[in-house]
């Protein structure tokens, strides 16, 4: 009876061990295993799946947004700074423009000079280029200015700026009273609508058989500084 007793407890002891066996393989098991440890992580952070890191994707699409190439977007030129592609800018009229003229003429030039300028006082953003028509009065009739040199691209005046061109004219040395100038005729270009100005240059031309000298106008842009 007692060697009966001893084999149960035998079994009793090694069937304890064997079930501390297993439950010891399984808890290996687990923790070896990466998509248990994933999961377990993802259920202790519940609330936070969506917190720091979802904001930091967002940041990096923001950022990533400025052009597909990773360069960003590149700003349009400014319209107003030279010439170009007018746009839809309409042209520059005869009323919409401030038009002013002053002695340009500079010590040891062989010819007089005057500085014409034109202000885009339109409220809006005009296209101008070519030549101006310009006249002299004089006692003796008007006197159409000779165009010279090459007009340039279409401009775009911004609003309340100005763009200049250049009269010249031959000086009267003659020590006589020659042709006596009494105004400036100007038109601007593509416009049938003049503006009549003091003339500020010297007082009159010299009196010529045709073979001097001759009054020129040059291009739109042609002196100072447009824009």
């Amino acid at each position: 009876m007692r060697a009966h007793k001893l084999t149960f407890a035998a079994l009793v002891v090694a069937a304890g061990l064997s079930l501390t066996a297993c439950q010891n393989d399984d808890d290996g098991a687990a923790a070896s295993d990466p998509s248990s440890a994933s999961s377990a992580s993802a259920a202790s952070s519940s609330g936070g799946g969506s917190g720091s890191g979802g904001s930091d994707q967002d940041g990096g699409k923001e950022s990533a947004g400025t052009g597909s190439d990773g360069k960003g977007t590149a700003a349009p030129a400014d319209s107003g700074s030279g010439s170009g592609d007018n746009g839809t800018a309409p042209k520059c009229t005869t009323d919409g423009l401030e038009i002013t003229a002053q002695d340009g003429f500079i010590d040891g030039d062989p010819d007089g000079s005057v500085v014409v300028a034109l202000t885009n006082g339109s409220g809006a953003d005009c296209v101008i280029s070519g030549f101006a028509g310009v006249d002299l009065k004089t006692n003796a009739g008007d006197i159409s200015a000779t165009r010279k040199g090459e007009p340039g691209d279409p401009y775009i005046l911004k609003n309340g700026k100005e763009i200049d061109f250049y009269v010249s004219y031959p000086l009267n040395e003659s020590g006589g009273s020659g042709v006596r100038i009494t105004g400036l005729v100007v038109t601007p270009p593509n416009e049938t609508k003049s503006v009549t100005l003091d003339w500020p240059g010297n007082s009159s031309l010299p009196v010529t058989d045709g073979s001097g000298s001759q009054v020129l106008v040059g291009p739109i842009g042609s002196a100072g500084q447009g824009g």
